[in-house]
């Protein structure tokens, strides 16, 4: 095997590192567990996906959920390791072997409220995070994905489309197993699991990428530095009408910093071009704040 070949060929992680997925996999599948027998499943409100399905299916037939949870997710375990790979497959495995053994471990135990907006809200909270940590540590809980993932390359609809309709398909059905006024609590948990699913995911601490062309890109990347204690990086550039080059003044910051950097604009040339994005993850390079001086 040439060094190309090694390179990018599949390579295994090290054990401090699979521990520690599998760590967050289990601590993500538990919340999932607490979020459904605790706050959920007993004032009948579902979730989306397999885990709705599975709720529907429990109550209809008395067979636990714990049951339900893992049968319905074998055949997209199966889809899953073949079209995304062995370590995805194993840590699905893992975190819905957790989660089916926790509910049925806690199916016992009394449900903390009896309100079921308190339910729905606080159940969505403990589900969106756990689920969030089992995505952001290689896994998946949801087998309802995998299918939007494959439709996706044959169909018009983007993946987040194709879960909608299939989530919304089963979140309408919980309006004739439990009634209208749960299906609409269903839909309420669903949505701030959502969120709380993309918070756990992207982080507490949001980045922005910033993006700045002006003449005085030299004096605007020293303030920077020196004001925020950020790292800049200056890329050459071209302008499209004039044919003018261009230096662009690139840099990640957080949120809290955003006011502060356009004020620095603002100050060293009011007539600069300024775009702010969002991201949703920074690794190595300069991120890390520096001293300011």
């Amino acid at each position: 095997m040439d060094q190309a070949t090694s390179k990018t060929s599949h390579q295994k992680l090290p054990i401090s590192k699979l521990l520690r997925r599998a760590l967050f996999i289990l601590i993500g599948a538990t919340l999932v567990s607490v979020g459904l027998e605790i706050f959920l499943v007993p004032n009948q409100i579902i979730d989306g996906g397999i885990v709705g399905i599975s709720i529907i299916a429990s109550h209809l037939t008395g067979i636990k959920l714990g049951v339900f949870l893992f049968v319905l997710n074998l055949p997209f375990l199966l889809i899953g390791y073949k079209h995304m790979g062995k370590t995805f497959a194993i840590s699905t495995l893992f975190g819905v072997t957790v989660m089916s053994i926790g509910t049925s471990l806690l199916h016992p135990v009394s449900s903390l409220t009896d309100d079921p907006l308190l339910a729905a809200v606080f159940g969505g909270i403990i589900l969106g995070i756990g689920v969030g940590l089992v995505l952001r540590y290689g896994g998946s809980l949801d087998g309802t994905e995998i299918v939007a993932v494959l439709m996706n390359k044959k169909s018009p609809f983007s993946v987040g489309e194709i879960v909608m309709f299939m989530n919304l398909f089963i979140l309408s059905s919980a309006g004739f197993v439990f009634g209208w006024n749960h299906a609409m609590y269903s839909l309420i948990a669903y949505y701030i699991a959502f969120k709380m699913i993309d918070l756990t995911i992207d982080g507490f601490q949001e980045s922005k990428s910033v993006w700045i062309i002006s003449d005085n890109y030299k004096e605007i990347g020293d303030a920077i530095s020196a004001r925020l204690g950020r790292g800049i990086t200056y890329l050459k550039g071209e302008g499209g009408y004039s044919g003018d080059d261009k230096k662009v003044v690139f840099c990640v910051i957080t949120r809290l910093e955003e006011a502060k950097l356009k004020l620095i604009v603002e100050e060293l040339d009011p007539s600069a071009f300024l775009a702010v994005g969002n991201i949703h993850d920074v690794r190595g390079g300069q991120f890390k704040k520096s001293a300011i001086h």
